[in-house]
């Protein structure tokens, strides 16, 4: 392990930043008292803002960039981990003030790490990754709100075609519920009808300003985009519904008022998947592992190199990217 070997770094470009290759030693990785070799990571919509540098995601610098990562312990001082331990890491701040999955090494505290979750390879947890992880988050908040299969109305996933939209399709159909997906890719249609979905309506329908309360469509929703849309997915949901909101792909306002929370009870509930406790993202990935049909893997997931990994992150920002996206950091 005295090979050098290439990381993604994402450094101070005076009033920006910029991304490129590094070759790293053992010795420059943090001082921490896990040290893994990684096999796999994600590209998510976080990821691309930081290597295209359309978002100051990082807040350290220099910065390995990649918020997920999958590989083996191979070194620890800690004895909870041993060598050849199949371990996860997702968010805890990667890539933003913790060094991330970019690299073919990286050292580790024990705290972060996840065990593989059991019936899955590491090459699957990555395919699910972070969005797959916060996708089952947002699902068990709602289920423990007291979100029902009975209910006559669907559930409504926005952005479905992304990476956390199309595992909550899959899985919420999995477990059950009716499922709109809203997308503004019409040539995904067919791609979220495979997942579950029973219908899609296209996201501009939830792009117009909307009143305060609208009619009562949704029993609940899983919500990546934020601003308008998902002030119109909580004007539109029914007396005694939920919102799982998850993302702000389409900005961090809220332009609504509390008029579907006071008037129809209506719960808005935040998802936060980077510093979730261990008994959470447990549950998340045991949800995972019970309901996600893996036959979905084949049209929702492709592979790529790192050696890509700049190209990607244009694709996913600009939304052509269509579910998930592994990244092999060996190659």
């Amino acid at each position: 392990m005295t090979e050098p070997f290439r990381a993604l770094m994402i450094e101070d470009a005076g009033k920006g930043t910029k991304a490129g290759f590094a070759t790293l030693s053992l010795d420059d990785l943090p001082p921490y008292p896990v040290l893994v070799e990684i096999q796999y990571s994600t590209v998510n919509y976080k990821d691309g803002l930081a290597v295209t540098g359309r978002g100051r995601i990082a807040r350290r610098l220099p910065m390995v960039a990649g918020l997920d990562l999958a590989g083996v312990v191979v070194d620890s001082r800690d004895p909870a981990w041993k060598p050849g331990d199949a371990v996860i890491v997702n968010g805890w701040g990667l890539s933003e003030t913790e060094w991330g999955g970019y690299s073919r090494y990286q050292r580790l505290k024990p705290e972060w790490l996840t065990r593989r979750p059991e019936g899955f390879s590491l090459e699957e947890t990555m395919a699910l990754g972070t969005a797959g992880y916060t996708a089952a988050l947002a699902v068990a908040a709602l289920e423990d709100w007291g979100l029902i299969k009975t209910d006559a109305r669907p559930v409504l996933v926005t952005g479905a075609a992304g990476g956390v939209g199309s595992v909550a399709v899959a899985l919420l159909a999995s477990r059950g519920y009716a499922v709109t997906a809203s997308t503004g890719r019409a040539e995904t249609r067919d791609y979220l009808l495979s997942l579950g979905a029973s219908e899609t309506i296209d996201r501009a329908a939830l792009l117009e300003k909307g009143g305060p309360l609208q009619k009562e469509r949704w029993a609940g929703a899983v919500d990546s985009v934020g601003s308008v849309t998902l002030a119109n997915v909580l004007a539109q949901t029914a007396y005694g519904g939920a919102v799982a909101a998850c993302g702000l792909a389409g900005g961090a306002d809220l332009p609504a008022t509390v008029m579907p929370h006071i008037l129809r009870g209506v719960a808005l509930l935040g998802i936060d998947s980077v510093m979730a406790p261990q008994e959470r993202r447990a549950r998340a990935w045991g949800l995972l592992a019970e309901s996600f049909d893996r036959r979905h893997f084949d049209s929702m997931v492709r592979i790529e190199p790192l050696s890509r990994i700049e190209a990607l992150a244009e694709e996913i920002v600009n939304g052509r990217i269509r579910g998930r996206v592994v990244i092999d950091v060996a190659t």
